[in-house]
């Protein structure tokens, strides 16, 4: 199956930028969040990136115009009724997650594909909150989106071959690498980041080295595009210390334990990029 119109429940850091990437690849998107505000600022992220792209002639004006005329921005679960595949792009907590899993669930056509992009949180659990497992997946794009070229399509304990079929073609149509991953805490790619990046916080945490020293010795020395502490900055503190602490609540493991100068900077309200200020200052 061709999937021609996608939903996107969140219009945050990942919403948008999944919207973005399934418009500009020709697909028509509803990119749902709770309020006015939220979606306009989704919006208007997209419209800005696509600027970008401009600038840097990887599009036109004509290119950017027809991916806007193909995204409609709505605080309406019921324009949602329509897609052939619904994606949960909201943060990185099981609760909220659940919540929203279950809503879209009872007001979805049965045939509908739920996926949920998730980084860490089990998909046969989330799969549970709903009455479509078989058709329920785990869609794990990396930020920046409309960038990363990889996605990892995560089975759950019943997501069916065929509903695997789709996602899968459904990731090669944005133009996107797609792996598959068991189910289990932190896939592949995370499963491997997070303790480096917790490492890098110790490693800070103890006065081994400056924050510059520390990313400056990993791109330079394992050949690392950024260094893990201006990634961490990135992918946001606070996503950083959830997924830690879901791999030590789920793994049992010490190693996993998160390092304390991670979650001072998460209390601190010092999450990365997006609050601007983490590790680095982005004023």
């Amino acid at each position: 199956m061709t999937i021609t119109t996608v939903g996107i429940i969140g219009a945050g850091t990942m919403g948008n930028g999944i919207s973005q990437a399934c418009a500009v690849s020709g697909i028509n998107v509803v990119m749902v969040d709770i309020s006015a505000a939220a979606v306009e600022k989704g919006l208007a992220t997209i419209s800005g990136s696509l600027d970008r792209l401009i600038k840097k002639e990887k599009i036109n004006s004509a290119d950017k115009a027809a991916a806007l005329s193909r995204l409609k921005g709505s605080i309406n679960y019921d324009d949602l009724k329509n897609a052939q595949l619904v994606i949960e792009a909201a943060t990185e907590n099981q609760e909220i997650k659940n919540k929203i899993l279950k809503q879209a669930d009872a007001l979805l056509p049965p045939e509908v594909i739920l996926a949920t992009n998730t980084s860490s949180i089990s998909i046969t659990q989330l799969a549970a909150a709903t009455q479509r497992a078989d058709r329920f997946i785990g869609m794990h794009f990396f930020n920046p989106v409309p960038m990363m070229s990889l996605v990892e399509i995560i089975r759950g304990m019943r997501t069916s071959d065929a509903t695997h079929a789709t996602v899968n073609g459904f990731a090669q149509q944005l133009g996107k690498v797609p792996i598959t991953v068991k189910n289990a805490p932190g896939f592949v790619v995370n499963r491997v980041l997070m303790p480096m990046i917790n490492e890098a916080f110790f490693v800070l945490a103890e006065g081994l080295a400056t924050p510059e020293d520390i990313d400056a010795g990993m791109k330079l020395g394992c050949n690392h595009p950024i260094g893990p502490l201006a990634l961490a900055d990135m992918v946001g503190l606070d996503v950083c210390l959830s997924v830690l602490d879901v791999y030590h609540r789920e793994f049992g493991d010490s190693k996993y334990r998160a390092c304390s100068l991670l979650k001072e900077y998460v209390a601190a309200g010092r999450l990365g990029s997006k609050t601007g200020q983490g590790v680095y200052s982005y004023a």
